[in-house]
């Protein structure tokens, strides 16, 4: 690690009313000593205790640059465990760059993405996956993906890996241990009590990757899809879900050419939806392009919502989408109930297996009834938090997954009658994999990888 003092903007380059410049590393107070004059003359930092403010003005040479309040904070109390001094001072991003100019000219250096966060692992203040937690909480854009990165940052998934690490490690410690002295350690009958700790693993470990596609899109949200027919009343849907006129809603067959992208909160999980082109046979190219389009959204979809015009007959356009649709996660949604209706919930339940919700998008009615079966479908129907461990990371979930497979080798070892020397292998590597998870086993290059992705500052 590199042992040079960083500096960098940490409140971002925009305009606001506080501006925050971080310093960190072992020069950090001396440096800012150099351009900081309290407003109490002689003070000096380096002789002020930890977890203190001071008030005073930056200065390059003689002239005073801005009026600032100094955070002091000394290692290992600090956010990287080293010595750390943040400034606030106006944020305007001309004196923002000016301050961070002068401590350059004084001995820091600018902080790469992530840097100082990546201090703080390499120091061990916090193991990776709390660090990849910090930029979870940064980007969370609905209440579940904060609760579950806080949880993440506060060590929750941290400390359920090094539990199972912990077992793995005292079933290969001793197996090794009765390998080495056999007149103290016994291993008659002992794969059958490994085999019982095994599947105990095994369980803890699917149970999280079962989870993870729900963690995931708590993370990022539900790529939802919204299909049908041209007219059905497809973009007056996203229009009310969206609560404006983000699409253009015509009587026009085939309105919609392209695909519409929004963002959408449902009670704090956020949808990803995409209002596509009316799926039908058309010689239109533009159309045609959209149309094509919208096949292949559908094909990347968590969830797709189906929207059937209720005054209009079934035909073959509608038996293409729901073949198109028939293995996905669908909700049809019955719509234009205010209309006398051509098609009842009984005619459509015969032409695919999936829940029919009957809306008007037009009076905003059933509305809630979809947003509770989206819930059920993805959520069980829970809406408020648990405190259950997710796995939001596909780099977490890879781990899990390849150190189940290496557990699911031992168990077949045991059952096979393979001498217990064989069984340390998978039993080591499933134990690496999920050193990986929380920083224990990775090499330099994903280390750098990983914070590359943090924004400035933190």
């Amino acid at each position: 690690m590199s042992k040079d003092t960083i500096a960098a903007i940490a409140s971002g380059m925009t305009h606001g009313g506080i501006g925050v410049i971080r310093v960190s590393g072992n020069d950090a107070i001396p440096i800012v000593d150099t351009v900081f004059k309290a407003k109490k003359s002689g003070k000096k930092l380096s002789n002020e205790e930890t977890y203190t403010c001071h008030y005073g003005y930056i200065y390059d040479g003689e002239e005073k640059i801005d009026e600032v309040i100094v955070l002091l904070m000394k290692a290992p109390r600090s956010y990287t465990a080293e010595d750390t001094v943040e400034i606030d001072c106006h944020g305007g991003i001309l004196v923002m760059r000016k301050i961070l100019d002068i401590l350059v000219k004084h001995g820091a250096r600018p902080a790469e993405p992530g840097e100082f966060t990546k201090r703080a692992f390499l120091n061990g203040r916090i193991d990776l996956s709390q660090a990849e937690s910090v930029m979870d909480v940064i980007s969370a854009q609905n209440e579940f993906a904060l609760k579950s990165s806080m949880n993440q940052l506060n060590g929750n998934l941290s400390n359920e890996v090094k539990e199972l690490r912990e077992k793995i490690l005292h079933e290969t410690a001793f197996i090794e241990a009765a390998l080495d002295d056999p007149e103290h350690y016994d291993l008659d009958g002992y794969s059958e009590k490994l085999q019982v700790v095994v599947d105990e693993l095994l369980d803890r470990m699917n149970h999280l990757l079962e989870t993870s596609d729900n963690g995931q899109m708590l993370k990022e949200g539900i790529h939802t899809i919204i299909v049908g027919k041209p007219n059905s009343g497809k973009s007056s849907l996203m229009n009310v879900l969206l609560g404006n006129d983000r699409a253009i809603v015509t009587d026009i067959a085939g309105t919609t050419r392209d695909v519409l992208e929004e963002h959408l909160n449902l009670d704090g999980i956020q949808l990803n939806v995409v209002d596509t082109a009316g799926i039908r046979s058309t010689e239109d190219v533009i159309e045609k392009i959209g149309v094509d389009r919208a096949r292949d959204y559908v094909t990347r979809a968590d969830l797709i919502l189906y929207v059937v015009d209720s005054s209009r007959a079934l035909d073959e356009d509608d038996d293409e989408i729901i073949e198109m649709i028939k293995d996905k996660n669908v909700i049809v949604i019955l719509n234009k109930t205010d209309l006398d209706p051509v098609i009842s919930k009984e005619d459509l339940e015969m032409k695919i297996d999936a829940p029919i919700i009957l809306i008007s998008a037009k009076e905003q009615s059933g509305l809630e009834n979809l947003k509770n079966k989206i819930k059920d479908l993805f959520f069980h129907g829970e809406l408020s938090y648990n405190d259950e461990v997710y796995l939001t990371n596909a780099r977490h979930k890879s781990a899990f997954i390849n150190s189940v497979e290496s557990l699911k080798l031992v168990k077949q070892s045991i059952e096979d009658l393979v001498p217990e020397d064989f069984y340390t292998v998978d039993l080591l590597n499933a134990y690496e994999q999920l050193g990986l998870v929380i920083g224990e086993s990775v090499t330099d290059d994903l280390v750098d990888k990983i914070f590359h992705e943090f924004c400035m500052g933190k």
